[in-house]
C-alpha cells in the first residue's frame, strides 16, 4: 500500500530573534544561526519540508502531493498542496509586533494568497513570558500610524502572560506578537503573509532595519480594544493506553494533544484516517514507535512530525509520548 506513514524533515529559518533551542530540546539538525523556525509540514514555496522515509524518502512533501492528490482526502487544499503549515518557534528575543489579512483581503490584494488563521500551543515558557495580543483601548487608523511609526505603540498593546501548556487561537486581524522566552507549536493556513507594525527599531545581520507594512497593517487591523483571551475549556478522556483532549477547532483545522503510554499493555494504540483528511501527529514529547499494517515500522522522538496520508492503512503506536494531532 501506498498510503504509509512518513516522517518529515522541516525547513529552517534564522530569523535574527530566534536562539538555539530548536537543535537543544528537538535535535533539529540544521545548521544555521540564529535557528527561529522549523516548518515541520509545509508545502510553501517560501519554504517546504521533505519526506524523510518510507518510499517518498527525499522527496518534497508538494512534489509528493502532486504524485497522490489522495493522500490530502476530500477536503479542499491549497493551491500549493497542503492546506496547512505547522512549525516550531524558538522566541529568544521579541518577535515584530505584527498583523495577518484573512483570506478575501489575500485574495484580492496578494495575487490569490491565503490569509493566516493561527493557532499557538505554548511548548514551554521562561518565567515572566509574555504575548501581544490586540490592544487595551480602542484606535484610530491615525493613532496607530502614528504610534507605530513613534514607537509609542507598546503602551496600547495587551500583554498577556503566558505558562507551558497554554493555547492561543489567533484570528486575522488581530495584532500580536510572541515575546521572548516562548518555545511555541504553531498551526496555521498555508500563508507566509505579514504585516510588520513594529520591530523595536531593531537591524538585521547586515545592519538594516526589517521592512514595515503599515499601510498594509492599517487595512487589516482590528482596531477595537481586545478582551483577554481566554484558556479553553479542555477535558482530557481516558481509554486503556492513552488520552486525548481537544484544543482547537476551527474552520481551516482541528488540533488534539494526545498522550500514549502503552509500555505496560499488551494492546497498543492504534487508529486509522477517514478518506476525507490526512493527518499529522507532532511530537512534542517522548519517544516510541508507529507501525503501519503492510508497511515498514517508525521510530520517532520528541521533534518528530509524522504525515498519515487520508485513507491510511492501520496505524498502530507503541511508546510514552506527547503528540499534537492535526487533521482538516
Amino acid at each position: 500500500m501506498n498510503n504509509q506513514p512518513f516522517l518529515l524533515q522541516p525547513c529552517g529559518k534564522d530569523y535574527l530573534w530566534g536562539g538555539t533551542r530548536l537543535r537543544d530540546d528537538f535535535s533539529k539538525n540544521i545548521d544555521i544561526t540564529p535557528f527561529a523556525e522549523s516548518w515541520e509540514c509545509s508545502t510553501h514555496p517560501d519554504g517546504q519540508s521533505m519526506a524523510a522515509t518510507g518510499i517518498h524518502k527525499g522527496k518534497m512533501l508538494g512534489d509528493v502531493l502532486k504524485e497522490h492528490p489522495e493522500y490530502l482526502g476530500t477536503h479542499p487544499s491549497d493551491e500549493y498542496g497542503i492546506p496547512i503549515l505547522i512549525k516550531f518557534i524558538d522566541a529568544k528575543k521579541n518577535l515584530s509586533v505584527q498583523v495577518h489579512p484573512d483570506d478575501a483581503y489575500a485574495r484580492e490584494f496578494e495575487n490569490g494568497q491565503l490569509g493566516k488563521t493561527e493557532m499557538w500551543y505554548v511548548l514551554d515558557a521562561a518565567p515572566g513570558a509574555q504575548l501581544v495580543y490586540g490592544f487595551h483601548r480602542d484606535l484610530t487608523k491615525d493613532m496607530l500610524r502614528k504610534c507605530a511609526e513613534d514607537g509609542s505603540i507598546e503602551s496600547y498593546l495587551q500583554k498577556v502572560d503566558i505558562h507551558k501548556n497554554d493555547v492561543f487561537l489567533v484570528t486575522p486581524g488581530t495584532v500580536h506578537a510572541i515575546g521572548a522566552g516562548a518555545l511555541i507549536a504553531e498551526i496555521q493556513e498555508s500563508s507566509n503573509l505579514t504585516y510588520r507594525l513594529y520591530d523595536y527599531n531593531r537591524t538585521d545581520k547586515n545592519g538594516k532595519k526589517r521592512e514595515l507594512h503599515i499601510d498594509k497593517a492599517l487595512q487589516v487591523a482590528n482596531l477595537k480594544s481586545t478582551g483577554a483571551p481566554r484558556q479553553p475549556m479542555r477535558v482530557l478522556k481516558y481509554k486503556p493506553g492513552y488520552a486525548s483532549e481537544l484544543l482547537c477547532r476551527c474552520r481551516y483545522f482541528q488540533v488534539e494533544r494526545l498522550l500514549i503510554n502503552t509500555e505496560r499493555l499488551r494492546s497498543m494504540y492504534s487508529f486509522r484516517t477517514e478518506d476525507n483528511s490526512f493527518m499529522v501527529l507532532v511530537c512534542i514529547d517522548g519517544c516510541g514507535v508507529v507501525f503501519a499494517q503492510g508497511g515498514e515500522s517508525i521510530n520517532f522522538f520528541k521533534g518528530d512530525t509524522i504525515f498519515i496520508p487520508a485513507d491510511s492503512a492501520e496505524i498502530t503506536i507503541h511508546g510514552q509520548a506527547q503528540f499534537l494531532k492535526v487533521n482538516c
